[in-house]
């Protein structure tokens, strides 16, 4: 039971420590400001085209990363509740039948 108690105040601080709004903020500033330098030296597009691709795409993959960690329920990524399925299997086992 204690296992239980304790898996249950795990859930409970996931999902009360939260990324903060501030955190995202910060991280959408800095995003924004990294494009808008990119576009600003940007001088020749042809020649350059797939270095304009690479930073949206790392900071769009790295945004949705920390989005889906940042979100325990649902998401992308799964993690399976190990600790919560092997108490349940050993709660629903057959109790072992002592012989007289």
């Amino acid at each position: 039971m204690n296992d239980v108690l304790n898996a249950q105040g795990y859930v409970q601080a996931a999902w009360w420590n939260r990324i903060p709004a501030s955190a995202w903020f910060l991280m959408i500033a800095i995003a924004s400001c990294c494009h808008a330098l990119i576009g600003y030296t940007a001088r020749d597009v042809k020649s350059e085209r797939l270095l304009l691709l690479i930073l949206p795409a790392v900071t769009s993959v790295s945004f949705f990363l920390i989005a889906d960690i940042d979100s325990p329920r649902g998401g992308f990524i799964r993690v399976q509740p190990q600790n919560l399925v092997s108490i349940s299997a050993d709660l629903h086992a057959p109790l072992p039948v002592a012989h007289p």
